[in-house]
């Protein structure tokens, strides 16, 4: 059976938009053939593009959208969202995800292409800005804690807040740090790593270290929230599903005046003991409804990431109900 192709031109003409679509050494395009798993071939302007039809027609939007924006440089980053956000499906249909998110939500950090990839997500964002708690549930990759940091970062930068406060609980550690070498910080940065990442992303390394020096960033285990009261904060608690209701009852309720609270975590990926309850699966049966806090549960095809994880993601599933 012969394989699909499709023949197409991108117009108007322009010799170095096409060198910048290319990338160097045809990168960008080898990006959508690996990820969208077609052949494509070019001469000039002229584009062929084999595999199956849906797919290469997918490929076809992508090399058009991204011609259309080669006006400027475009980097592998660029690319590999592109594609990733056209590969959302809505109703079994590829769709751009400027149709998925009509509002734009400006948040004031220093990336100013940081914006919502998907419906989830806006919704998440929103919910931040709107509710004094907000739990955000789903896989990784869906931007849960990094939205977070996100939306921490603005409300500082905004004079909402005073400081912002980092906390998880740290399992692998039976949250017994005192055997781990190193001051506080030290013994519990391993499992902060996530959101420090973003914090350096979003404000800039030398700014981070000035903010800790003045204590306007803290971070915590979670066994050390016991007894406060935090006023005028933005608290992120990541990896909530390592938490048992009594952690988690404990930290909701170290809430204070003019402070914010998002908990983040996956329930597939609890590390608790065999029989122990994770606090976020009861943080959601017992506060489902009630005014103030939200819940955004992100689903598989909120990921964000290189568009090679969903294909592995797909196969690694694919694989697992073959063994049952």
């Amino acid at each position: 059976m012969k394989t699909p192709t499709l023949e197409f031109a991108l117009t108007p003409v322009d010799n170095r938009r096409l060198m910048t679509l290319c990338g160097s050494m045809d990168a960008h395009i080898r990006q959508i053939e690996a990820a969208l798993d077609v052949s494509i071939s070019r001469r000039g302007e002229k584009f062929s593009v084999s595999g199956e039809r849906e797919r290469i027609e997918l490929a076809a939007k992508v090399l058009n959208r991204f011609y259309a924006k080669a006006h400027n440089d475009l980097s592998v980053e660029e690319i590999q969202l592109g594609i990733v956000e056209m590969s959302r499906a809505r109703d079994g249909k590829p769709v751009p995800v400027a149709d998925v998110v009509e509002e734009e939500i400006a948040l004031h950090t220093r990336r100013a292409d940081l914006r919502a990839r998907t419906d989830r997500q806006a919704q998440y964002i929103k919910q931040m800005q709107t509710h004094d708690i907000t739990f955000g549930v789903g896989p990784a990759g869906t931007g849960k804690t990094y939205l977070a940091v996100a939306c921490a970062v603005d409300a500082f930068e905004r004079d909402l807040v005073k400081r912002i406060v980092l906390t998880r609980p740290a399992v692998e550690a039976g949250e017994k740090l005192g055997f781990l070498p190193g001051d506080l910080t030290q013994k519990t940065d391993p499992y902060l790593r996530p959101l420090y990442d973003a914090l350096y992303d979003l404000l800039g390394f030398d700014k981070v270290n000035r903010m800790f020096e003045r204590q306007q960033i803290e971070v915590a285990p979670l066994a050390f929230m016991r007894g406060r009261t935090l006023n005028h904060s933005f608290i992120i608690l990541d990896e909530a599903q390592n938490t048992t209701p009594e952690q988690m009852k404990m930290f909701l309720t170290r809430i204070g005046f003019g402070t914010k609270a998002v908990i983040t975590g996956d329930v597939t990926q609890v590390d608790l003991k065999h029989g122990t309850t994770s606090g976020l699966i009861d943080a959601r049966n017992v506060l489902h409804g009630i005014r103030g806090i939200a819940f955004t549960i992100f689903q598989a095809n909120d990921v964000v990431r290189h568009p090679l994880v969903q294909a592995i993601v797909t196969a690694y599933e694919a694989h697992h109900r073959q063994i049952r």
